[in-house]
């Protein structure tokens, strides 16, 4: 399984880039709850379960795309050497 690193750049499989900023919990059911920031326009944040976040991308639904999962994690380096 995908395994979900905090404060890091995961890309949509749509292309749109997001940093995961934590993980949270539904207060009654439990649920875990990916909480992540986009990378663009308003900066919003926004919440998904985590087991959504870290599935595969559906191929049937969308046969085009490459990106095995629905969020990967994007290993950034930095230009400073």
């Amino acid at each position: 399984m995908n395994e979900l690193k905090i404060n890091r750049v995961y890309r949509h499989f749509k292309g749109d880039y997001y940093l995961v900023v934590d993980v949270a919990k539904h207060s009654e059911t439990k649920e875990e709850y990916v909480v992540y920031r986009r990378l663009y326009g308003d900066g919003g944040l926004w919440i998904r379960p985590k087991d959504m976040f870290l599935s595969e991308v559906d191929h049937q639904k969308y046969p085009d795309v490459k990106q095995k999962y629905r969020f990967e994690l994007q290993e950034i380096e930095s230009v400073v050497k």
